[in-house]
C-alpha cells in the first residue's frame, strides 16, 4: 500500500513563506514526476508544479518566480518552498506521484491534501 501523507499547511499573512513537504511510503520501485495541485473555492484544479525523477521542473505562471519544486529520491519526498505569498494563493494543495510498483505497474497516488491560507 502507497502513501502520500503531506505536511507543512498552514495561514500565513501575505508576503510570508511557507513550505509544503509531501512524503511517500509502501512498497516502491521508482517514483517518476510528483508535483502539486491546488483548488480554490469556486476554481478549477490547477497544477502549481511538478518535478521528473531527473530534476526537470515546471511551473504555473502565476508561481513563477515565488515556487520552487524540489525533491529528495533517497527520501521519496517533493516540497514545495512558497515565498511572497499572495493571497490568491489561497487553496487546498495536493501533492501526486507516478509510481512504479514493478516494472509492469505504475499508478498516480496523491495526499490528502492541505490548507494554506494567505490573509491580506
Amino acid at each position: 500500500q502507497v502513501q502520500l501523507v503531506e505536511s507543512g499547511g498552514g495561514l500565513v499573512q501575505a508576503g510570508g513563506s511557507l513550505r509544503l513537504s509531501c512524503a511517500a511510503s509502501g512498497i516502491i520501485f521508482k517514483i517518476n514526476a510528483m508535483g502539486w495541485y491546488r483548488q480554490a473555492p469556486g476554481k478549477q484544479r490547477e497544477l502549481v508544479a511538478a518535478i521528473t525523477s531527473g530534476g526537470s521542473t515546471n511551473y504555473v505562471d502565476s508561481v513563477k518566480g515565488r515556487f520552487t519544486i524540489s525533491r529528495d529520491n533517497a527520501k521519496n519526498t517533493v516540497y514545495l518552498q512558497m515565498n511572497s505569498l499572495k493571497p490568491e494563493d489561497t487553496a487546498v494543495y495536493s501533492c501526486y506521484g507516478h509510481i512504479e510498483l514493478s516494472d509492469a505497474a505504475s499508478y498516480i497516488y496523491w495526499g490528502q491534501g492541505t490548507q494554506v491560507t494567505v490573509s491580506s
